[in-house]
């Protein structure tokens, strides 16, 4: 155990400068693995997203003679997807792919934190990172986005903390979350004036490139596919809907609707906010994200395995966080064998397609981890001087 501590008290495993260089390459070499082998179906449908609200034609329908799948980001992606559309799709699918990470760098590294517990949290998610980036989709940089919502919110930074939200929000929906910290702004007249703001000029936005007929269109039409979606990976199997409701169903046959899960999660983070005793506590605040994070993955019947990276980022922060047990330290370790590692080819094949693709096993770690982290924001009292504690080694 000695040798093992002595390993990873290494330079290598507690400087950020290197953790920081092994995500920069990671998203260069993703990017180019997937470009090379013809695998950037996602970035097409994110490039086309640009052009089609350009020629102002349908976003949410299908284009097979230019990419599979259809379009499920909202109308502002048009213009955030814009500067890298433009370019080819070689150069484009690295800079999108460098511009996600970066955005998670930024989040990680600017949590209000110990230097040594950034530098773990960022090391524990990069299997999770990676297998984000493979995908070329926007998880690893809505990720970093939340992260940076809190982080602003914290500082009661209004501006930049509507930005990161709404960024969050009018591409994916999820930034929405962080609302929950409304209750610990003390100047919310002013958070929403800010707010509103940067949400109309959002929700405007794609009138750079567009018509308003043609937006108006485009944001019903987001609305019905939205619907459609969750809708269709309820029914459907294999790696979708790796959720909650998705394990229920698979394991134990049972149906549970979407928006009665979410009204049990917003009903038990109702319960949390109630505590106003521990509102002055920073572990009381990470951990309400790191529960908020898990709720995005646990509560959404869109989930997908490279959408974990949400997850995993509330994983890692539980688990820099709390004491640990041998209890904790199992759920860990659970979850990096079964939530992070089990899509990649170091876990055995036959135990991935036989057991943990059919029955979404993905996400049993993380209905563990919940459980845990929701006891103790009811339960626990959080030390007051937290703060202080964390940003000092």
């Amino acid at each position: 155990m000695n040798k093992v501590r002595t390993f990873f008290a290494l330079p290598f495993f507690t400087q950020r400068k290197y953790i920081i260089g092994v995500w920069i390459l990671a998203a260069i070499v993703t990017s180019l693995k997937q470009y090379l082998r013809g695998d950037i179906n996602n970035y097409k449908i994110f490039a086309y997203v640009y052009r089609h609200t350009i020629q102002q034609l349908p976003l949410y329908v299908e284009y097979p003679a230019q990419y599979l799948d259809s379009n499920h980001y909202g109308p502002f992606f048009s213009v955030m997807i814009g500067s890298f559309a433009v370019l080819p799709d070689g150069v484009g699918v690295v800079l999108w792919n460098l511009f996600n990470t970066t955005l998670l760098i930024f989040g990680v590294f600017k949590l209000p934190i110990k230097e040594s517990y950034k530098v773990a949290i960022a090391w524990i998610i990069t299997n999770e990172m990676i297998t984000a980036l493979l995908s070329v989709q926007f998880n690893v940089g809505l990720t970093g986005l939340l992260l940076l919502g809190f982080i602003f919110l914290e500082k009661q930074n209004f501006f930049y903390a509507s930005i990161a939200i709404l960024i969050g929000f009018f591409v994916k929906l999820y930034g929405i979350v962080l609302l929950a910290y409304f209750f610990f702004i003390k100047q919310k007249f002013k958070f929403l004036g800010a707010f509103a703001i940067v949400a109309i000029t959002f929700f405007f936005a794609p009138l750079i490139i567009t018509n308003f007929a043609s937006l108006k269109m485009s944001y019903i039409d987001w609305f019905h596919a939205l619907i459609y979606k969750s809708s269709y990976n309820e029914s459907v199997s294999d790696m979708a809907n790796i959720s909650f409701m998705g394990f229920m169903k698979k394991v134990f046959g049972i149906q549970i609707h979407v928006l009665v899960a979410v009204a049990f999660g917003a009903f038990m983070l109702g319960l949390i906010l109630l505590r106003k005793s521990q509102y002055d506590s920073l572990t009381y605040k990470l951990l309400i994200f790191s529960d908020l994070l898990l709720c995005l993955v646990l509560f959404n019947t869109n989930v997908e395995s490279p959408t974990f990276i949400i997850a995993f980022v509330g994983i890692a922060i539980w688990f820099i966080l709390v004491e640990k047990s041998n209890l904790n330290l199992f759920l860990f370790i659970f979850a990096m064998i079964l939530t992070s590692f089990s899509p990649t080819d170091i876990f055995p094949r036959f135990l991935r397609e036989q057991y943990v693709k059919p029955y979404a096993l993905k996400v049993l770690p993380c209905i563990f981890i919940w459980i845990d982290i929701t006891f103790r924001l009811l339960t626990h009292k959080f030390s007051q001087i937290t703060q202080r504690e964390f940003q000092h080694e």
